[in-house]
């Protein structure tokens, strides 16, 4: 990474692609072997690709369990047949086993799958419902609200942990200190970013780090050897996903700003 060029690190670590009416994309990591994928329906129905020439299952969700969040308007969520409405930021969690679509003229469906031992119920996430957490400054310009859907508590999963972070007006800094997580993959998707804003992403080994410039609706993929923090050019908010060895929302390790 230290010595990638710009191109070689967007190549990389860079999800840009995901979004596009009437399709589902995704992207498959090996960095645990997450998926990171989007369906938008438009006025079409879309199921959730099996993939099997990636995957080597007949269905997705065959030896894996999915989180899902909303980045657009009210849509829906078929779940074996089971409708779950989502508005904007609305999250829903789909236990292993499971066959899924997608609905909504204006959402558009941000999803991230991991692998599964274990199968547990499929679970609503209101945003609205969730108890934010307030962490960092208006002076540090990182006051944020945490919205844990799947952490570890309360809602049980294999591996997968995801849930949102929302900006305050006015801030612009998230995950101050950068941190590391050593059994984890971690990939933020940026939201709710004006067309022509931007966030400078931080990646790399702590003493050598890079970085990566985002814009809405755009993820990024960091190994569990990377830091994970950024900058906006205004407000914003973003889904974190994270599989790994453990799904303890604590495991990581802080790494102070003069190490970088």
């Amino acid at each position: 990474m230290e010595t990638a060029t710009t191109a070689d690190l967007r190549e990389n670590y860079l999800v840009d692609d995901l979004f596009e009416t009437g399709q589902v994309h995704g992207v498959y990591t090996h960095d645990d072997r997450m998926i990171v994928g989007g369906a938008v329906p438009g006025h079409e129905r879309l199921e959730l690709p099996s993939w099997t020439e990636v995957l080597g299952t007949g269905s997705h969700l065959e030896r894996r369990e999915l989180g899902v969040v909303n980045v657009g308007e009210t849509g829906h969520v078929l779940v074996d047949g089971e409708k779950f409405e989502l508005g904007h930021l609305d999250g829903l969690y789909v236990g292993r086993g499971s066959e899924v679509a997608f609905t909504g003229a204006d959402a558009a469906f941000y999803f991230v799958s991991a692998g599964a031992g274990a199968t547990y119920p499929t679970t609503a996430l209101v945003h609205d419902e969730v108890s934010g957490v307030s962490i960092g400054s208006a002076q540090g310009a990182s006051e944020r609200s945490l919205y844990r859907y799947a952490w570890g508590s309360e809602l049980k999963t294999a591996t997968l942990q995801f849930g949102v972070t929302v900006l305050t007006d006015g801030s612009v800094w998230n995950t101050l200190p950068p941190h590391l997580h050593d059994r984890r993959t971690e990939v933020y998707l940026y939201v709710d970013l004006a067309d022509d804003g931007r966030v400078f992403h931080f990646l790399g080994k702590p003493g050598a780090t890079r970085h990566l410039i985002l814009g809405n609706r755009q993820a990024v993929i960091s190994p569990p050897w990377s830091i994970h923090a950024g900058a906006g050019t205004s407000s914003y908010a973003f889904i974190w996903a994270m599989s790994g060895e453990n799904t303890e929302y604590t495991d990581l390790a802080p790494v102070p700003l003069e190490q970088l």
